[in-house]
């Protein structure tokens, strides 16, 4: 019986130290991606105003690094909290731990240098070789090209420094292991889109906005197939439900009936002072959707992100946008 004991603790130990040297491998391993590049950005004034529109308008970097002010329809950045950091995605909303929006601004990142912060953009892997959850749109940023990257760098460089200690995001298991495995390991820069091709640049505008990432319903992480940009992803918030449009060509549930003009007024009927000041009900219908943001897009790259959805397949999903909480 002793014998067997033993045999039994030292196939127990044995097990225990094949884990332990799988997740020391597995962690030395993972995230698998390149090193940072050494690579210096040439900072002037035409890179800092692209990336500026990019960052705000088009890449949705102050979508979540700002201070955004949800009394407010569509929840606008509040003045003087670009790159601030902050915004908190808790378990209250659906999501698998606590995930932090950190502080962009030179006294959050002063210290990493052009290609750590190129890496975190287009890879998901911070300065301490940490891969970052995928709701930072890392997985679409991978598609910048390179004058657009530098740009959103160089407009990132150009922020006032705005000190915010912001916590470490906490993920569950098993996710804070997979999570390491999702970061690409390379960023190859794209190819200048054809400005002249409407379809060429709204792919590209809608690929680096990772439109998909909201208006694509997802099951276990993946993107349901035939689905793409059908909408009715479910977003739990303590007021209710919110579910993206349908923005697929079909007719019936999508927006197959509208016009060029019809999709860039719905846009730009928010760019305006009384927009970003609409006063909302707490308690009521809000939206995730950054309306004034992507309201500052230009006429042409609204109508070019048009032109392209016009070529996707139209899938018939009719989506109730909003479902109050039950009291």
């Amino acid at each position: 019986m002793k014998k067997l004991f033993k045999f039994v603790g030292y196939f127990l130990g044995a097990i225990v130290l094949l884990l332990l040297a799988g997740f020391i491998y597995f962690n030395s391993k993972y995230p698998d991606v390149d090193k940072p590049k050494n690579v210096k950005v040439e900072i002037t004034p035409e890179r800092i105003k692209r990336g500026e529109y990019l960052a705000n308008h088009v890449t949705g970097c102050m979508d979540c690094h700002a201070v955004r002010d949800w009394s407010k329809f569509s929840g606008p950045p509040k003045p003087g909290t670009m790159g601030k950091g902050g915004d908190k995605f808790g378990k209250e909303l659906g999501f698998p731990g606590t995930i932090y929006a950190k502080n962009i601004t030179p006294a959050g990142i002063g210290n990493w240098t052009d290609g750590e912060i190129i890496r975190a953009i287009t890879q998901g892997v911070n300065k301490d070789n940490k891969a970052l959850f995928p709701l930072m749109p890392y997985l679409g940023l991978n598609h910048l090209t390179q004058n657009d990257l530098y740009s959103i760098v160089a407009y990132i460089r150009s922020l006032q420094p705005l000190e915010n200690n912001v916590p470490e995001t906490e993920l569950d298991f098993p996710l804070n292991l997979i999570v390491k495995t999702i970061p690409p390991k390379t960023y190859t820069p794209s190819p200048e889109p054809d400005r002249n091709d409407p379809v060429s640049y709204g792919k590209y505008l809608v690929t680096i906005a990772d439109c998909a990432g909201c208006h694509t319903p997802s099951e276990k992480g993946e993107p349901k197939p035939g689905m793409d940009f059908a909408g009715g992803q479910e977003f739990v918030f303590p007021q209710g439900t919110l579910r993206p449009a349908n923005i697929t060509p079909d007719n019936e549930t999508g927006i197959g009936n509208w016009t060029k003009e019809d999709f860039i007024l719905r846009f730009k009927s928010f760019d305006s002072d009384s927009a970003r000041n609409m006063m909302v009900d707490p308690n009521g219908f809000n939206t995730i959707m950054p309306w004034t943001l992507l309201a500052g897009m230009t006429e042409e790259d609204l109508g070019d992100i048009y032109s392209y959805l016009r070529t996707v397949k139209p899938a018939n999903n009719l989506v109730m946008h909003f479902t109050p909480a039950k009291n």
